[in-house]
């Protein structure tokens, strides 16, 4: 694929322990591509040593671009954040963490050039992909999925995978009209997509092994499915109801 620049956001958010080894290893396979680059990282609240530990290597590694803000805010603020500093051609996001292997960028750019695609998203449902990741989360998935299908009407089979690539006119388009911060992001954002008209959406397969303890306790579990379901409702009001992402000089 003939890429001018990819432009990568990477939203952090108490990262400190491994955002070092995250950025080199990040770099070290885009580096291997052969195109342009930018690694842009968003501290999404300046609650740990995350910023200073990205500062360390800024100078080492010349593709890094770094930005933040003093409170917690969600990653889709951090990701819209990110979008709007980016300047390429394609643009996309990856959790940190690195539980998804940045590898597979160069097939989902092999699917987005053969379909001449708007969206590609990372899936755990393809056929192809490698997967581990806790049974809670399995579950939660599964019936976020199937209400999210339901309710919006989308084809594609996986929508929460925190790893996305955008053709650049696209990403910037969407991304202006996004207001969910936290738990509907996703969603959100093949709502605004599909809206648009931005209908060559793809699937490719992912590298997951998610190796932190799962952040979702038994006691946080019907909270977040809470918000969740609050925040879908949310964008479907703005959607159908009052039809908000219609307006032209929202965002």
């Amino acid at each position: 694929m003939n890429i001018k620049l990819l432009s990568l956001v990477v939203p952090a958010y108490k990262q400190e322990k491994t955002i070092l080894k995250d950025i080199k290893n990040l770099d070290k396979v885009l580096s291997s591509f052969g195109f342009k680059y930018e690694i842009i990282v968003v501290v999404d609240g300046y609650e740990d040593d995350t910023l200073n530990e990205l500062n360390v290597i800024k100078s080492k590694v010349k593709s890094l671009r770094v930005f933040g803000y003093e409170d917690n805010l969600g990653k889709g603020h951090a990701i819209k954040y990110g979008v709007e500093k980016a300047s390429g051609d394609v643009i996309g996001f990856i959790d940190a963490g690195m539980d998804l292997d940045p590898a597979e960028i160069s097939i989902m750019l092999d699917i987005m050039d053969w379909n001449d695609a708007d969206i590609v998203l990372g899936s755990k449902l393809h056929p192809e992909s490698k997967v581990n990741y806790p049974l809670q989360r399995k579950i939660l998935s599964w019936g976020y999925r199937t209400f999210t299908r339901a309710l919006f009407g989308f084809k594609v089979r996986d929508t929460q995978v925190g790893f996305k690539l955008f053709k650049g006119a696209v990403a910037k388009k969407v991304f202006k009209r996004i207001i969910v911060k936290k738990f509907a992001f996703d969603i959100e954002v093949l709502a605004v997509a599909y809206k648009l008209g931005y209908h060559k959406i793809y699937e490719a397969p992912i590298k997951l092994n998610f190796n932190g303890a799962s952040s979702i306790t038994s006691s946080s579990f019907w909270k977040v499915i809470f918000w969740m379901l609050w925040d879908t409702a949310a964008v479907f009001y703005r959607l159908k109801i009052i039809h908000y992402y219609d307006k032209k000089d929202v965002g």
